[in-house]
């Protein structure tokens, strides 16, 4: 009768890659500031005009949504997908280019909207200037165009795989192979050609050697 044997677990070891980074901290980050700018955001909206509305009205007007809510998705989603085309997408210079100044441009309107409605709400205004509310009103439509432009050039202006300009040794030995020494006629029963030096080195006859005729002999001799 045989024992089973049971095997123990094996500890797991440590990560294969060196140095890697874990990810949950960022979501740990991301969180608070997450509720800090969609709060900021749709409290400017509402001092700037931005308030309910009916998605389909004489259809169904029990369905509202606050248009607020559309400053901190737009803005911030475009902010995010900016930066990750600038530091990390394998992308032209024309995309990273972009990527880089509209992400930098979009984090600093982000920030000088949270500077504007906290300035707002500790002065406990209730409207906000027409500056700032026609600065707001304009940036839906900024966003859309930015994301539009940027995917575009995401998509046209991907690098290529590079083609090598000088070629391989193998490449170079078969084509000097090629180059010095001709194809051989190898076709079984056929004569080997001339080449065109010896051709034109060969004397030229102009008169065909005739073959003599044989004497007659007997009565025809005679005659």
């Amino acid at each position: 009768m045989t024992t089973p044997t049971t095997t123990a677990p094996t500890a797991p070891g440590p990560d294969p890659r060196p140095g890697a980074v874990r990810s949950w901290p960022i979501l740990l980050l991301a969180l608070p500031a997450f509720v800090a700018i969609w709060s900021g955001w749709v409290g400017l909206g509402e001092l700037t005009g931005f308030g309910p509305v009916k998605l389909l009205p004489g259809i169904w007007d029990a369905v509202s949504v606050n248009s607020a809510i559309t400053l901190p998705i737009g803005m911030e989603t475009y902010a995010a997908y900016a930066l990750r085309v600038w530091l990390s997408a394998p992308v032209g210079s024309r995309a990273r280019r972009f990527a880089k100044c509209s992400a930098i441009g979009s984090l600093t309107l982000g920030g000088a909207g949270q500077v504007a409605y906290h300035l707002m709400s500790a002065a406990r205004i209730g409207h906000a200037p027409w500056q700032i509310t026609a600065l707001v009103a304009c940036l839906p439509v900024a966003v859309l165009g930015m994301g539009a432009a940027l995917a575009h050039l995401v998509h046209e202006d991907t690098p290529a795989d590079p083609v090598p300009s000088t070629p391989t040794p193998d490449r170079q030995a078969g084509a000097g192979s090629s180059a010095s020494s001709p194809t051989p006629d190898t076709t079984p029963g056929s004569a080997p050609r001339p080449d065109s030096a010896s051709r034109d080195r060969a004397p030229r006859t102009t008169a065909t050697a005739r073959t003599p005729r044989p004497a007659k002999t007997g009565a025809g001799a005679d005659t």
